[in-house]
């Protein structure tokens, strides 16, 4: 039996110009260029440019209407438009249209392929250590189970092979350059790069006994078991790590290739310059263009207004009128990311002002996402996208709005510091250490007590941690 009855809900949503609001507020400068010139090639009511006219449209506020016409003035309550029906809005044959292809360098894998060509192999094997290149990782490992390329080697290509066979394939695929390629872990690397050096040398042998039987106290670096085992003396066991640590634990990423990978740059959102010790904050908009609604459309949309009596004609206007309104509520968000972005980061230099002035990290107070939205009367979540992946340029380089924000803990005499300045001392703490016997958390949990900074020792390996710094047993060195 159904059982109907009423029921009252608050509910809060988004509309759809909040939420691209949201999105242009997150992209950083370089994205936002390429935003703008997407929103220009689909609308063609938005154009480059700036106003001629005093009746300057960039200013309006996207609820005034435009003093020549009126956009409601032409709204239509008769049937939906047909353009808002159709799926296919492309123009005849632009879907079909083919990417240009651009040339690029070779990959270690055609290397691989090319020294392969220049041996004398049956088919069958040649074949083999192909399809074993193709498996490679961009680091130069065969990540896969031989087995499992059995089997796919079956069903894909109607090649029957064995294990045995795809051994001595990848065997031959190890005897190409660089050494270590086509390895199956860390370990085989090493070993393989070792066994093309000179054998007659007694660091390169040692070296090879340690990585072959004693891999695993190798990575802990427990080097006092193996000297003992080894019977050997500190000196020599130094010497036989001298010889690892220059080996290429990714040999596939040692053949360079220029096109592989595009150089990524940093565009700061904002350019701050101190002019005789006053701080003058501006947003980077070298690439952002000016924007302006089409008088085109406008004159359009006037025209298409006087004779509305068929369809067709309604139809028009209401096809102009969507794009109109769109494209100044495009204009009016940008103004307003600007408006947004430039606030919060005038907070953040009011609030970091003794850091700005001279760039001293010591300078630094604590400082949470709640601060700044308290300065500003916005919220916590935008703050937060405005912060993130947006770069400031100073004086003293170029940084990540994430860098300010820190938190804070109190020293002995009460003043409040950031987190970011003990991570600084513990950092120098690390650096002048003794390499031979280097300083545990607990010891470094002491060091930063006696500086009056009351840390427990899970928090200073929680630092160490976001520094990517090792424990003291991997930073120990002979």
């Amino acid at each position: 039996m159904l059982n109907q009855r009423l029921q009252q809900k608050l509910l809060q949503k988004l509309s759809p110009q909040q939420i691209q609001m949201i999105k242009l507020l997150e992209i950083p400068s370089m994205q936002l260029e390429q935003r703008i010139k997407k929103e220009i090639e689909e609308n063609p009511a938005l154009e480059e440019g700036s106003e001629i006219n005093n009746d300057d449209i960039y200013d309006e506020k996207p609820e005034k209407e435009d003093a020549d016409f009126s956009l409601n003035e032409y709204s239509s309550t008769d049937d939906i438009p047909s353009y808002k029906l159709s799926v296919n809005n492309f123009s005849k044959g632009s879907e079909l249209k083919p990417d240009i292809p651009f040339s690029v360098g070779s990959t270690f894998q055609d290397n691989l392929e090319f020294q392969l060509g220049l041996r004398d192999l049956d088919p069958k094997l040649k074949a083999l250590a192909e399809y074993l290149i193709g498996n490679l990782d961009d680091d130069g490992y065969l990540r896969r189970r031989l087995d499992a390329i059995v089997d796919d080697l079956d069903f894909t290509l109607n090649i029957k092979t064995t294990e045995e066979e795809l051994i001595n394939a990848l065997h031959l695929i190890q005897d190409l350059e660089p050494a270590g390629i086509g390895a199956r872990d860390l370990q085989e690397c090493l070993l393989l790069q070792l066994a093309a050096k000179d054998q007659n040398n007694k660091s390169i042998v040692r070296a090879r006994l340690i990585l072959k039987n004693h891999f695993e106290e190798f990575t802990k670096k427990h080097y006092d078991k193996i000297i003992l085992r080894l019977n050997i003396s500190e000196k020599e066991m130094k010497e036989a790590i001298d010889e690892i640590l220059k080996l290429n634990p990714k040999p596939g990423g040692s053949y360079s290739d220029p096109h592989s990978k595009v150089a990524e740059h940093i565009i700061p959102d904002f350019i701050l310059e101190n002019n005789d010790g006053e701080l003058q904050l501006n947003l980077n908009s070298k690439n952002i263009p000016e924007l302006r609604l089409s008088r085109t459309y406008s004159d359009m949309l006037e025209s298409y207004g006087k004779n509305k009596s068929n369809k067709q004609q309604k139809e028009a206007v209401s096809f102009v009128k969507q794009k109109l309104e769109s494209a100044k509520w495009f204009i009016d968000a940008i103004r307003q990311r600007q408006n947004t972005l430039l606030v919060t980061m005038e907070a953040i230099i009011d609030f970091q002002k003794a850091y700005f002035d001279e760039g001293d990290e010591t300078q630094l107070k604590p400082m949470i996402l709640k601060d700044i939205a308290d300065s500003t009367g916005l919220d916590i979540s935008t703050i937060s996208r405005v912060a993130n992946s947006k770069y400031i340029q100073t004086h003293f380089g170029i940084f990540p709005l994430k860098y300010f924000f820190s938190e804070g803990m109190q020293t002995d005499s009460g003043e409040e510091v950031s987190t970011r300045e003990i991570k600084k001392i513990l950092e120098e703490c690390i650096e002048g250490e003794s390499k031979r016997k280097p300083l545990t958390d607990d010891e470094l949990a002491e060091i930063l007590q006696s500086k009056g900074y009351q840390i427990a020792r899970r928090t200073v390996a929680k630092y160490r941690e976001q520094l990517n710094i090792p424990v003291a047993r991997l930073r120990k060195e002979l």
